[in-house]
């Protein structure tokens, strides 16, 4: 069997050769994409889709010219995209655009991985997403218009590096959504480094300023899960994270999100119907699309009082006390 990477790169050879690539007609591009930007525009790995980049320039000059965002940069997402490029590293997603310094850089970014509940899989698998939705507790991505916020650094505990117990802090970029995206803060959505702490156990340590009553800290593994699923979250390799970190703070910018769900909806009613997306004016990348069949979009109207209902159905649990560390 052949391994996803190299399955993704032929699927992709197949869907272009066939039917060529599923985007917005170049004649719906903004006519005032500068030229060195128009050679980053398409569906290619580490290009943006046209459609992405218009919404993505029209939100953050609309934001200029409200005064609410000074920043040069801005900031955009395509989440159709799979996680897995045909070279077999992380796909890139998610770019940093700098029009006054003539600056465009495509990096990796995960995506909502979701549930899989009984009265609804609403699940994504790890190559692309195939479920989105603004519901809260849903873990999955919602598309749409964002602002950046401020951050929040917080300790996660100790892990081991080159022999040296030392403290991990991840930052939390926070965003403001408008529209279906409101709730972001609700919903704890955000960006950062694509890493977590798995806790395995604890160890004393009364000067650290983290322990605990008892002078415990936790302490545990790193797990890399960059280019992966997230919790809902943008999620960044730990360079990118640190260059868009510093891009935003105390600078707040746009980031834009693709797809909503009138997208997806539209997507999935075209496809129903048995219609070429190019035709129509919509756009999906052509090999998530083989490999999803039909996205869905969950509203939090619909989804949101299944996801209440299962947690209300959980079974009450002791605190988790982790083992002492041997």
């Amino acid at each position: 069997m052949l391994p996803n990477s190299l399955r993704l790169a032929v699927v992709v050879m197949i869907l272009t050769a066939s039917t060529g690539s599923l985007t917005t007609p170049a004649d719906a591009r903004s006519v005032d994409i500068p030229d060195w930007l128009q050679k980053h525009v398409g569906t290619g790995d580490g290009q943006i889709a046209p459609i992405v980049l218009d919404r993505a320039r029209a939100l953050y000059q609309k934001k200029v010219r409200q005064g609410l965002v000074k920043n040069p940069c801005y900031l955009a997402k395509d989440a159709t995209r799979p996680s897995t490029s045909a070279s077999g590293k992380p796909g890139r997603r998610f770019y940093v655009i700098c029009e006054s310094t003539k600056s465009f850089r495509a990096v990796s970014s995960g995506y909502g991985n979701g549930r899989n509940l009984q009265r609804a899989n609403f699940s994504n698998g790890r190559q692309c997403a195939r479920n989105f939705s603004n519901a809260e507790g849903s873990k999955l991505t919602a598309g749409g218009s964002y602002v950046t916020a401020e951050t929040r650094t917080s300790f996660k505990g100790y892990y081991n590096q080159s022999g040296m117990r030392k403290p991990f802090y991840r930052t939390f970029l926070l965003f403001d959504g408008e529209g279906e995206t409101r709730n972001a803060r609700e919903r704890a959505i955000g960006g950062h480094q694509a890493v977590f702490l798995k806790w395995q156990c604890r160890f004393k340590n009364p000067q650290s300023p983290h322990a605990d009553d008892e002078g415990y800290v936790p302490y545990g593994k790193l797990v890399n899960y960059t280019g992966g699923r997230s919790n809902g979250c943008t999620t960044w390799s730990q360079s990118a994270s640190k260059e868009i970190l510093a891009l935003v703070e105390g600078s707040p910018t746009t980031l834009y999100i693709y797809p909503e769900s009138s997208d997806i909806d539209a997507v999935a009613k075209a496809l129903k119907k048995g219609r070429s997306l190019s035709r129509a004016g919509l756009y999906w990348n052509a090999a998530c699309l083989q490999a999803i069949g039909t996205p869905k979009f969950w509203p939090k109207r619909t989804l949101q009082p299944i996801i209440n209902q299962w947690r209300q159905s959980l079974p009450k649990q002791s605190p988790l006390v982790l083992p002492i560390c041997k």
